[in-house]
């Protein structure tokens, strides 16, 4: 059986099969929704439940939300939020009503940020990021975790549902914080539905499955309130540079952040873990190891849109004809231009902060 996968970090995944296996996931398809995207396509996105529903909704138009946080935590996001954030634009654009929650009360409590500052990086910064990474403002719907009373009501109503050992079992231990935490975001998950039932999609990281799985007991365990189990949609970890499972900010010299300086991104690019051959003409005579190559993988995930300019890459890097310096220098270009672009997206976004859709309790 696979180790407990939480959203704490305590473990990594090194076996995405296994995962699925394990923990009864649906292997993504990528011809259930109309024109995939490019993290879908790739197999980057690699799982969910129950996305046959979702796409019932899309095919006949009938409601349905999106949904994901942000924890308010530091002036910078990590390259995974940016998969989040593709995912739940492109459930947006399919007509997805989309919600963002501040989860200002889990930074206080896990991190000790006070709600004041949390309330002022995620006005100032994320959910600014947010809208410059390409969601839509005038279709998302914002509110602050601490300001939202029916959640925290709600939050009370779901711990009875749940037994200490259910939780124990699911998140590994079971201290009075993280237990406040989950049930909190059972309501911010169900949020949506508290006026309409209908069913939801959450975008996340594998890691953040914990949470989903304790929402499906609790919406099993009310039936008479007739909520939709919440469905989900799991992309991969972007790989540190160094070759790791996950990129982690706790090794800041393998990990590029959203915004960062140009300099420092080219030097960590330069020096990430490439797929090339010792020497230059063994690289030439046997081509690179492409699986090895955390460069391509930045690529892949993250900086190629096109799939025919994509494949073309590979093609030149497989046969030995680019080189590992020479992939390096195309992800670098390629990395100056996505944070430059992203910069100029970020100053407009704030501008747009104080004429978004804050629900008012």
């Amino acid at each position: 059986m696979t180790k407990i996968i939480d959203p704490y970090g305590s473990e990594l995944v090194s076996d995405y099969g296994k995962i699925v296996k394990d923990f009864g996931l649906e292997i993504f398809n990528k011809n259930i929704f109309p024109n995939p995207n490019a993290i879908m396509r790739r197999g980057v996105v690699f799982a969910g439940r129950d996305m046959q529903i979702i796409a019932k909704c899309i095919k006949e138009k009938k409601p349905f939300y999106a949904l994901t946080g942000i924890m308010p935590t530091n002036q910078e996001i990590h390259l995974g939020t940016k998969l989040v954030v593709e995912n739940l634009k492109f459930f947006q654009q399919l007509g997805a009503k989309t919600y963002i929650l501040v989860a200002d009360l889990e930074a206080q409590a896990a991190r000790g940020v006070s709600l004041e500052e949390g309330r002022k990086r995620a006005l100032n910064f994320h959910i600014p990021a947010y809208i410059a990474l390409g969601l839509d403002p005038k279709k998302t719907i914002f509110y602050f975790q601490s300001e939202n009373k029916e959640v925290m009501h709600f939050a009370y109503e779901a711990a009875k549902k749940i037994t200490l050992n259910e939780f124990k079992a699911i998140y590994g231990s079971a201290d009075p914080g993280r237990i406040m935490s989950a049930v909190t975001q059972v309501g911010d998950i169900l949020y949506p539905q508290f006026k309409e039932r209908m069913p939801g999609i959450i975008p996340v990281g594998i890691d953040q499955d914990p949470h989903i799985r304790l929402t499906r007991d609790v919406v099993s365990r009310m039936k008479s309130k007739k909520f939709f189990s919440p469905g989900s949609i799991y992309h991969k970890y972007t790989p540190s540079l160094d070759g790791s499972i996950k990129m982690s900010k706790s090794k800041p010299e393998s990990c590029i952040t959203i915004p960062e300086d140009e300099k420092s991104v080219k030097k960590k690019i330069m020096r990430a873990l490439s797929g090339g051959r010792t020497t230059l003409e063994e690289h030439r005579r046997l081509g690179a190891e492409v699986e090895k190559c955390m460069v391509f993988e930045l690529l892949k995930q993250h900086l190629v849109e096109d799939d025919k300019e994509l494949d073309k890459i590979y093609e030149e890097y497989k046969s030995g004809r680019m080189s590992a310096g020479e992939i390096k220098q195309l992800a670098s270009e390629k990395m100056m231009v996505f944070m430059k672009d992203f910069n100029k997206k970020l100053e407009k976004a704030k501008k747009q902060v104080d004429k978004l859709n804050f629900v008012e309790f």
